[in-house]
């Protein structure tokens, strides 16, 4: 063989190598976006169980589980409402700040089981013990529902949704009714909150809140104790988690 055929077999050799080798590269980025795309699409764990259940036993099971996340499981979210309904005696004042604090959760709860929005517990769980810092003790400082007020709810609201969504894929959703039970289950949470602000109002709030002594008494107390364990738990989640 002469030496330019030699060249000449070495080089085509070569460039045989170089596809070869970006047909691995192109196999490996499909598979890499195939696998993104799923992560996308079916991002939450997949609860077998549920899977050819039937639509109201779906419903039913995670309206519950969105209710025993609240209560009796989520003590935190329970002082988080308990601390909303602190601020003032007017009715008005815990429906603006549920109505954003519910928009904001919902919208990170779908988003997160999407696999869309992504935060490690390390980081949601310590800004949940925070933002029932931050609530308690503005209940020690304002008498009244300020529009920043509604903002910050909601904010920490956003938060709050990442933490729903982190409890509910443990347990998964059946593939087919994402939807379904991601409804079902924050309809569950509402019906939590509307328990624990039910309570407050009609065992505290409505029974005592003319009595002279309320605000001194109720609020600053309760709103104190809350900020304490509060801030308990944001060392603990921050300094010693897991």
């Amino acid at each position: 063989m002469s030496r330019h055929s030699k060249k000449y077999s070495k080089v085509r050799e070569a460039m045989h190598g170089h596809r070869r080798g970006n047909d691995s590269l192109r196999k490996l980025l499909l598979v890499a976006g195939l696998v993104c795309m799923s992560s996308l699409l079916f991002g939450h764990s997949i609860n077998y169980a549920l899977q050819d259940a039937p639509v109201n036993e779906v419903v039913w099971f995670y309206l519950r589980l969105g209710f025993n996340h609240i209560i009796p499981s989520g003590i935190d979210h329970i002082l988080f409402v308990m601390g909303l309904c602190l601020l003032s005696t007017n009715i008005k004042t815990i429906l603006w700040q549920a109505t954003a604090f519910t928009l904001a959760h919902s919208i990170t709860l779908a988003l997160s089981m999407k696999n869309i929005i992504v935060a490690p517990g390390a980081v949601v769980e310590p800004i949940i013990a925070l933002s029932i810092v931050f609530v308690a003790v503005e209940n020690l400082l304002l008498t009244e529902l300020k529009p920043w007020r509604i903002f910050v709810v909601f904010l920490f609201g956003l938060i709050h949704g990442m933490g729903f969504a982190s409890a509910l894929n443990e347990i998964g959703l059946p593939s087919g009714k994402f939807y379904t039970s991601v409804f079902a289950f924050n309809v569950g949470v509402e019906l939590g909150q509307v328990a624990v602000i039910t309570a407050m109002f009609g065992f505290i709030i409505i029974p005592l809140r003319k009595k002279s002594w309320y605000r001194t008494a109720i609020v600053y107390t309760l709103s104190g104790m809350i900020a304490l364990v509060a801030s308990y738990w944001t060392v603990q989640r921050v300094f010693f988690n897991g």
